[in-house]
Order: structure tokens, then C-alpha cells, then sequence
């Protein structure tokens, strides 16, 4: 196909905070190629994603989305796709979403794609707030063109729950940065990191990231603990991340008896550095759409137990590279760790293979090459 000229896309998002969507979308963004599309950002302002912003040469049109129903947000993206000439809409998150699809809605203008990382039913808010989203959702997803979802478990339930014909949704799988997430790279930050936290040079060490909400199951990991570091002291476990269950957590942990073997960070801005200081990583989780921090440590050639749940089974293969086990099962967690622990070689085998698979089937590259076919299908069909 050859290009008369540019066209133009307008990325919306809320940037409340530096998430996967924030990262994916500056991913297409630096990627995307220039000689065809023009590039727009609204979003709120500052911030990490705001920073990078600024860096990349792209158009960044300030809105904001403190407020979850806002018409003068409305009229400022109304504003912006009418004077732009924006061809098409790229929203992601329920509050960008909500305000992408009434602004495309008034004008009648753009072609309209929206990403699904976590569909709202998922959602960590209050059972009020959720019953507004998903009333929201449902009244205005009529009027995207075209969906993009990270799994095909999210394919099938967005087409089945949603009622979405199938041919308006295509799966890209969320890309990671192979020439930033190398194995063996940091080996001096990761022996300081282990220094300043507290461990001990000759200790196991698991690690655990995420947000320390009910979804994540990092109950079902601290309660797996106590058998094992009563046979093998050695092993710690490093918990990254912060949120509402810290305290429960900790609670947990010293009700158990093994909060000596964890160590909480709380949020930390060096996820490769901390990576590389760990020996396996455990994602006990109970929901999820297709978590970052799986490809991260694939990426890394870390070892990898996590749970047998949708998103994840798209990314682990059971025992060729990594081990899967049932959510809410301590006794299996507990099962796994000791499987790898006692089985090093065998642990580095299933890494390797990891970093394979990851290079194969989830690189930023080929993520861009296939946003950029939905973005033309969509411009050519219509």
C-alpha cells in the first residue's frame, strides 16, 4: 500500500498512574512508523508517562481526567479531533475509554480502536463503582470500530460476555523490550540490591511484583512459606510492590513465623535490577489479563512458577518453560519452589527456554507490526 500521506492518530489515556497501558502505548508510539502516521497524545499531564512524553517526537495535547465523568474533558477531545483531523482514536483504560467514545460519538469523525488489558468486570473498585463502569461500558462500546485485547482469553470473553462480533476484535500480545531485558547483565546492581535490603549472599532468593491487591494471591505465597524455610533457612522471599494489604500482609507473615524470610520493598522504580537479584520468580495470581512482569523475567532467563489461570497459560508452557500450579493452592506453590530449589539445572533449562519463546512470540517488534495492520485494515475497509 502506498501512503499519500500521513495519517493522523489520537492516543487517549488517563495517566493517573505508570501502567502497563501507559508502557504499551509509548511502545507504538516510539515505534510506529513515522513515515505514515502522524502521532497525537491526550492524556493528563506529568508523570513518568508524561516525561517520556516530552522525549519522543509526537504531539502531546493536555486533558484532564482527574474526574471520571467530565464534559469539559468531553469537549476538549471533541475540540481536538475536529481542528487535528484525526483519522483515528486509540483509547485505552475505562475512564480514557468513556470519554474517547462519547468524543468520537459527537463527531462522527474517526475510526474508533480500543484496547483491553483487564476487561471491567475485573476491575479492583468498589461494587457501585463497577456497576457504573460496566453500565458505561456496555452503552458505548457500540461505537468502537475495533478492539484490541492482550489474550485470547480476553478475545473470547469480550466476544461472548460483550456480545462482540469477532471479526471487530484482534489480539496483540503485549511486547517487551529485548534489548533492555537481557539476562546476566546487572550482576554489580543486583549484589548491591541484595546488600541494602538484607540479604545474605549465599540465599535463594524468590521474588514477588505487583500491587498488593486481592487479585495478585500473595496470601496463597506467604502461607506457602512456613514449610519450606523450616527445612531451608536460606530461602527468602522479596515482595515488591505496595497497596491496601500491606499491612495484612505483614500481619500474615508474622503470625506465621516467617516474617524474618520476607522482605516488603514496597514500590520500586528498578524492576531490572531487582530482577536480576533474584533466583526465581512467583506469580500466585488470581486474575489477571497478560502480566508485564511475566515477560520481564522470561526476558531475564529467571525461572518462573505462577498460577494456572487465564493470560498466564498464554504465556508459560507447564514444566518447557516454566511451572504452572492452581490459584489459592499453598501446598502446590509450596510443591513448585521446592521442585526448582532442589532442581537448579533443570530451572535454568525451563529460563532458557523462556527467553526463546519471549524472543519468538513477544517482542515490541512484531507488537508494533500488528497494531499498525489493525490501524491500516481498518482505514482500507472503511
Amino acid at each position: 500500500m502506498i501512503m499519500l500521506h500521513k495519517y493522523k492518530i489520537l492516543y487517549v489515556i488517563d495517566n493517573l498512574e505508570f501502567g502497563g497501558g501507559e508502557r504499551g502505548f509509548l511502545q507504538i508510539m516510539n515505534g510506529l512508523n513515522k513515515e505514515n502516521f502522524a502521532i497525537h497524545v491526550a492524556s493528563h499531564p506529568g508523570g513518568e508517562f508524561g516525561k517520556k512524553i516530552s522525549e519522543m517526537r509526537v504531539s502531546f495535547l493536555p486533558v484532564n481526567m482527574l474526574k471520571r465523568y467530565n464534559l469539559l474533558t468531553i469537549l476538549k477531545l471533541i475540540s481536538i479531533i475536529s481542528k487535528k483531523g484525526i483519522h483515528i482514536v486509540h483509547s485505552q483504560g475505562a475512564r480514557a475509554d468513556f470519554f474517547a467514545r462519547v468524543a468520537v460519538r459527537a463527531t462522527h469523525r474517526p475510526y474508533l480502536v480500543s484496547t483491553i488489558q483487564m476487561p471491567v468486570e475485573g476491575y479492583n473498585v468498589s461494587v457501585l463503582r463497577k456497576r457504573f463502569y460496566l453500565f458505561f461500558d456496555r452503552f458505548f462500546e457500540r461505537y468502537v470500530d475495533h478492539f484490541i485485547v492482550v489474550s485470547d482469553s480476553l478475545k473470547r470473553t469480550i466476544a461472548k460476555d460483550h456480545q462482540v462480533d469477532l471479526n471487530k476484535i484482534s489480539k496483540v500480545y503485549n511486547g517487551i523490550e529485548l534489548d533492555v531485558y537481557k539476562p546476566d547483565v546487572l550482576g554489580h546492581s543486583s549484589k548491591e540490591i541484595k546488600e541494602n535490603i538484607g540479604i545474605k549472599s549465599g540465599d535463594f532468593v524468590l521474588g514477588a511484583v505487583g500491587r498488593l491487591i486481592w487479585q495478585k494471591g500473595f496470601e496463597d505465597l506467604i502461607c506457602s512459606l512456613p514449610q519450606i524455610v523450616k527445612m531451608h533457612p536460606e530461602v527468602k522471599l522479596l515482595i515488591v510492590g505496595d497497596g491496601p494489604l500491606r499491612k495484612s500482609l505483614q500481619e500474615l507473615a508474622e503470625g506465621l513465623n516467617v516474617n524474618d524470610s520476607i522482605f516488603f520493598t514496597g514500590f520500586r522504580n528498578d524492576l531490572k535490577e531487582i530482577l536480576s537479584s533474584i533466583d526465581l520468580l512467583i506469580i500466585p495470581s488470581l486474575l489477571e489479563g497478560f502480566p508485564m512482569i511475566t515477560l520481564e523475567a522470561m526476558a531475564m532467563e529467571k525461572p518462573i512458577i505462577a498460577t494456572n489461570i487465564d493470560g498466564i497459560t498464554e504465556q508459560i508452557t507447564n514444566e518447557k518453560d516454566g511451572i504452572l500450579v492452581p490459584p489459592k493452592e499453598p501446598n502446590e506453590i509450596a510443591k513448585a519452589i521446592m521442585k526448582l530449589f532442589l532442581n537448579q539445572e533443570g530451572a535454568r533449562r525451563m529460563a532458557s527456554a523462556a527467553r526463546k519463546k519471549v524472543e519468538h512470540q513477544f517482542s515490541v517488534k512484531k507488537m508494533i507490526a500488528e497494531t499498525e495492520k489493525v490501524y491500516l485494515s481498518i482505514l482500507e475497509l472503511n
